[in-house]
């Protein structure tokens, strides 16, 4: 599987505004801020490319599930349950 970032890319700062109680219950429970949004980030990232790609997959998808209607799925002959 192909990943969807580079992990070994050097780190870069970044200006982010953010709720100020937030900010402050989250240092209280000493959460990593910088680990916290690379996480969101890359679960965010990843839910964008599988809709991205069911977008442009679409029409193959359709086309797939007409051919299983007509005609069953692949290896239904063989299959023993």
């Amino acid at each position: 599987m192909q990943a969807i970032y580079d992990i070994r890319a050097p780190k870069k700062a970044a200006n982010l505004s953010i709720n100020s109680d937030l900010l402050q219950k989250a240092r209280s429970l000493n959460i990593n801020l910088s680990a916290a949004l690379e996480t969101t980030l890359q679960q965010m990232l990843a839910q964008q490319q599988a809709e991205q790609w069911t977008v442009e997959n679409k029409m193959a998808i359709a086309a797939y599930n007409r051919f299983v209607e007509e005609n069953g799925c692949l290896g239904d002959e063989y299959r023993t349950f």
